[in-house]
């Protein structure tokens, strides 16, 4: 039977203020436990999962000790479990350690400007991740990338992306000669411009768009021309798009 301290400590994670003291976080199911499990790097804390799943993924455990896998039933996993329905697994992962500045030469790095909705956050990292756009850079104002919603959404891609906080504008201009592109409902069309190889694409909150101080910073904004009446696209749908044409 599973320790009251272990729920208390994994339904605590569920908190920002306390995967921030443990350097930890929670996923859950078995697609994104499986692909997180597949990918190097990456270190699973505990693992608690039903014996069945357990015994059928085996072969995908072997490099996890089994000190940190933990047989439980399915009403223990309820207990821990942030989902509706619990589904399997449920794992600890740490998170991962980042250099205390991201590098914004010789690659494309996407920019959050004040997403707030876990739900777009993971998607954005997936959207980063398909595109091969390996870091995310946040305004400190962003939904945390590692809560259990964001991490549900990244459907595993919160481990090849890194994911940093920091102040957006004093970023940018650290680095003047990286250009800047930031969406915008009346820029350049997206579908008019040239492949690029090196820059920022910044998208904005949906209701506010890009804050005017990042604007000015930018080299160009950029359009996806409406042909409907939509006031304005999902952030992360208008990426995938923009990402779809810079990256010929």
């Amino acid at each position: 039977m599973m320790l009251k301290s272990k729920v208390k400590y994994i339904q605590s994670l569920s908190q920002k203020k306390h995967r921030d003291e443990e350097g930890a976080f929670i996923a859950e199911g078995p697609r994104i436990i499986n692909e997180l499990l597949s990918q190097p790097g990456i270190e699973f804390l505990e693992i608690y999962a039903t014996a069945s799943w357990i015994e059928k993924q085996a072969p995908l455990l072997s490099p996890v000790h089994s000190s940190k896998i933990f047989p439980v039933r399915e009403d223990e996993l309820k207990k821990i479990s942030s989902l509706t329905t619990p589904n399997q697994v449920l794992a600890v992962l740490k998170k991962p350690f980042l250099n205390q500045r991201p590098d914004l030469k010789g690659r494309i790095t996407l920019m959050a400007d004040t997403i707030q909705d876990p739900g777009n956050m993971g998607t954005l990292i997936r959207c980063a991740d398909w595109f091969g756009a390996a870091q995310l850079i946040c305004s400190p104002e962003c939904a945390d990338a590692f809560s259990p919603k964001t991490v549900q959404s990244s459907m595993g891609s919160i481990g090849r992306v890194a994911v940093y906080y920091t102040d957006l504008a004093e970023l940018i201009a650290g680095d003047p000669s990286v250009a800047v592109y930031a969406a915008t409902l009346a820029g350049r069309s997206v579908y008019e411009m040239d492949a690029i190889s090196e820059g920022i694409i910044i998208v904005g909150n949906e209701s506010r768009g890009v804050r005017p101080e990042l604007l000015s910073l930018a080299r160009e904004q950029v359009t996806i021309p409406r042909r409907g009446y939509a006031e304005s696209l999902n952030a992360a749908v208008a990426m995938g798009v923009i990402l779809s044409h810079l990256l010929k």
